[in-house]
Formats: structure tokens, C-alpha cells, sequence
């Protein structure tokens, strides 16, 4: 079961590592960049509806934050 949960936290940590890359990339290079061009506008669009999901959106927003961690 550790050697579980050790995976599950390195692919985890992989992930997120390549989501900051891609966000990176797109900044720097734009939207164009193949591969790299919808993980920036995914995340703005995720962003956006918790923005339009007022209250309920914040508490979303604030327990992906605490996870995070």
C-alpha cells in the first residue's frame, strides 16, 4: 500500500510539473505553441467558471488550494 501511495504521489507531482511547464510555455510563446496552446486556456477557462460560480466556486478554489499542499 506505500509503494501506492509513493506512485500515486510522484505521478501527481509529475503532473502538476507539467502543467506549470505548459502554462510557462504558453506565457512565453503563446497559445500557437503545439502542445502547450490549450493547457493555458484551460486553466483560464476552469478559472473563469469558478469566478462565475460565486460562493461555491470560492469554497472549490479554496479546498484545491489546501490539496495542494
Amino acid at each position: 500500500m506505500d509503494k501506492l501511495t509513493a506512485v500515486i504521489a510522484q505521478l501527481t507531482s509529475l503532473a502538476m510539473s507539467l502543467i506549470v511547464l505548459g502554462v510557462a510555455l504558453g506565457i512565453v510563446f503563446g497559445s500557437g505553441t503545439p502542445f502547450v496552446g490549450g493547457v493555458l486556456d484551460n486553466i483560464l477557462g476552469f478559472v473563469n467558471t469558478l469566478g462565475d460560480a460565486g460562493l461555491v466556486g470560492l469554497l472549490v478554489a479554496g479546498y484545491l488550494m489546501a490539496s495542494m499542499d
